[in-house]
This record gives C-alpha cells, structure tokens and sequence, in this order.
C-alpha cells in the first residue's frame, strides 16, 4: 500500500476507534508508518486529510455498492427482494472503525466548511446510487423516494453503532418506507 492510502486509512481507523480529535499529524503519521513529512507533503493540513478520508471512504463504499446493485439487477430481484439483498449488504459491512469514521466525518462537516463540500458531495453520490437502484427496481419517482432511502440508511447505522443491534429489521424498514412505491 502506497504512503498515501496507508495514511487514509489510518486516519480513518483513528477516527472511528477515538474520534477525530484522535487525528494529529504525529498520531496518523506514527500509526500509518510514515514520516511526520511525508503526511505533511502528502495533506497540509488537517482539514485536507479529513476531506480526503471521508472522499475515499465513501469512493470505496459506492464501489462496493455499485457492484451489489450490479449483481441485483442481473437477477432481476423485485423490490421486497432488493430490501432483503439491502440488509444483506448492511450485516457484510455494518461493523468496524471506519463506518464509525464516515459518520464522525459527516458531522465534522456540519462544523468544518473545508470538509462540507466533500459531505455534500458524498450525500448527493449516495443519493445518485439510491436513485440509480430505484430505478433499476422500477420504483415510481425514485430521485424523490432516494434521499428518504438514504436517511433511513444513515439513521439505522447510527442506532447499530450506538446500541450494538445488528442489521436485522433494515429490509423491514425499507420496504416500509417504500410501501406505496413497491406496490404495498
């Protein structure tokens, strides 16, 4: 792994295991195995490392969303089965350090201008994907059913971190939410 990416991903790992008041140049540089200078060269400042942690994290999440989407669209699943692949897809990825540190990142946004944009942008691409998936679902007015799907997602995440229940309950949820459009 390149410096870069090794200091990426321990900024994001330091995020979500002590938060972002963890993320100091001394402490990313020490736990990514780089020089204090090779940090500084690569992000000078903290606002730029920040920015680019939650940028490639999300990169790296559409991705592998994206892939899954990929995969239900081939199966030609309805979309009370697509809500099943959903929390599926929730449980392979609901846990660990850096989904913790996405969602810190979005919140350090709301105070830190130079890492709102990139927030922003991370909304409106998961926002573009949810769409993407409604569509190919066949979903009546998906670009207006899409930011809702996305809320809910980030709302059932915090309440994962926050109380240790597992995923169970997602597809529920999305097919509650998209009861009218999904024929029920």
């Amino acid at each position: 792994m390149k410096p870069r990416d090794r200091i990426l991903a321990s900024a994001l790992r330091l995020i979500g295991e002590q938060g972002v008041g963890a993320v100091t140049n001394r402490a990313v540089a020490r736990a990514a195995g780089v020089s204090l200078g090779s940090l500084t060269y690569h992000f000078p400042s903290q606002s730029d490392l920040l920015r680019e942690a939650l940028r490639t994290f999300v990169d790296d999440e559409i991705e592998r969303i994206r892939a899954r989407v990929e995969q239900l669209r081939a199966s030609g699943a309805d979309p009370a089965q697509a809500a099943e692949e959903v929390e599926r897809a929730i449980v392979e990825f609901a846990t660990g350090p850096e989904q913790i540190a996405n969602l810190e990142l979005h919140l350090h946004a709301a105070r830190d201008p130079a890492v709102r944009e990139t927030s922003a942008r991370s909304v409106a691409a998961y926002d573009r994907l949810a769409t993407a998936v409604l569509t190919a679902l066949g979903v009546a007015e998906p670009q207006r059913h899409a930011p809702a799907v996305v809320a809910l997602l980030y709302g059932l995440a915090v309440r994962r971190l926050a109380t240790g229940e597992g995923a169970a309950g997602t597809a529920d949820a999305v097919r509650l939410l998209l009861g009218d459009a999904i024929g029920r």
